[in-house]
């Protein structure tokens, strides 16, 4: 019996697949999402109407959307992966043509009822299409050069044109993701030290450029950099965000000051309090009990994420899951590092919990994508 043969004879058909999803996975899914709507009721003082009702709303939709994906089979997504990717790069295309700018940067674009970043519809294309690549190419040539190329280039396309919008943290993602899946693949280790290097050499440019006319980084990119080396030296400018950030987790303590005590956010000295330092919020109500349970919740996602991609014994599905689970992984390490002074500030949003759309719905059709490697495995 082929494998095909046996895939087809041994996973479960029609409304039986409801049963075989991962309900331990829903559930953590559920609880960080429920965390997410309690924060965005405090940071507004207690209104359900003002951020997180509207969260709510897109996680609804974003959980029909996940149930949806995981009922598709698994080959299904292989199959459309090349297209995704073709897609998202269009919609990459139409933002530097429709875009609507916010904070400095066009990234969106209008769609009446939301704005779509299609950036972050990339994070999980990208992934898609390099499971694919990987899982049609022979094992055996994965480290020749010219099978490397390949997928570099495949990298460097919306890497480039996030850059262009500007978004160096999504275009971070996208590098660093997109790395992760040949990694996992098996490429050779010597192209990743090479790499390093690169990126070692990248950073003396981006330094050894800056005040030229031909500077690699915006100015506010550079203010951001000193922020995160020094955030000190200008309190009241460039490094309020991450001193106020500094101060809420402070104060929080073990236990918290409470559920809408949180004088930083409710006083407004917290800047983006429901999107990207929503994080300092929980740690000042809830302290560093709070902060830590949320982060056990990540991690336990994270484990049953890698479970499943051990558990496939189709090759695209368990690259395609691993690959997931990076970004996944990304998402909130940046984000916590970034609001504790750890690491630079590139605007990534906490999974689940900040507040917005695109974030959201994307990431629950990933974990869509991670449900449909698991239901539609061979058994």
């Amino acid at each position: 019996m082929s494998f095909l043969e046996y895939n087809v004879k041994y996973t479960p058909s029609g409304w039986r697949k409801i049963l075989y999803l991962n309900w331990p996975l829903i559930v953590l899914v559920l609880a960080v999402a429920g965390v997410g709507f309690l924060m965005l009721t405090s940071v507004a003082g207690g209104r359900v109407d003002r951020w997180a009702e509207p969260q709510m709303q897109r996680f609804a939709m974003g959980f029909v959307l996940m149930v949806i994906v995981a009922m598709v089979p698994i080959w299904f997504w292989r199959n459309m992966s090349a297209l995704a990717f073709a897609g998202s790069l269009v919609l990459l295309l139409l933002v530097e043509v429709v875009g609507t700018v916010g904070m400095g940067a066009q990234r969106w674009i209008d769609l009446g009822f939301m704005r779509l970043q299609p950036s972050e519809l990339t994070k999980i294309t990208l992934v898609m299409v390099l499971a694919a690549y990987y899982d049609w190419l022979d094992v055996a040539r994965k480290s020749r050069p010219l099978f490397v190329l390949i997928p570099l280039c495949i990298i460097a396309v919306p890497v480039a044109l996030t850059l262009r919008q500007p978004d160096l943290g999504t275009a971070l993602l996208l590098l660093i993701g997109g790395s992760a899946v040949m990694f996992v693949a098996g490429v050779h280790w010597a192209y990743f030290a090479a790499v390093v290097a690169a990126g070692i050499g990248a950073v003396v440019a981006v330094f050894t450029t800056r005040g030229t006319p031909w500077q690699l980084l915006k100015d506010y990119q550079y203010r951001r950099i000193d922020t995160f080396l020094d955030p000190s030296n200008d309190p009241l400018g460039a490094g309020y965000h991450i001193t106020q950030s500094q101060i809420a987790l402070g104060s929080g303590g073990w236990t918290g000051r409470g559920f809408m005590e949180g004088t930083q956010s409710r006083l407004n000295f917290l800047p983006e309090k429901h999107t990207d330092f929503i994080f300092t919020t929980l740690a000042e109500e809830f302290g560093f009990v709070g902060a830590a349970s949320l982060l056990t919740l990540y991690l336990l996602i994270l484990v049953f994420c890698i479970a499943i991609a051990m558990a496939s014994r189709d090759r695209y599905a368990a690259l395609l899951v691993m690959g997931i689970a990076v970004a996944f992984f990304l998402y909130f390490a940046i984000n916590m590092a970034m609001v504790m002074g750890l690491a630079p500030v590139v605007g990534v949003p906490l999974p689940l919990v900040s507040y917005g759309g695109s974030a959201m719905l994307v990431l629950m059709v990933a974990f869509g994508l991670v449900q449909s490697a698991h239901v539609h495995r061979p058994r």
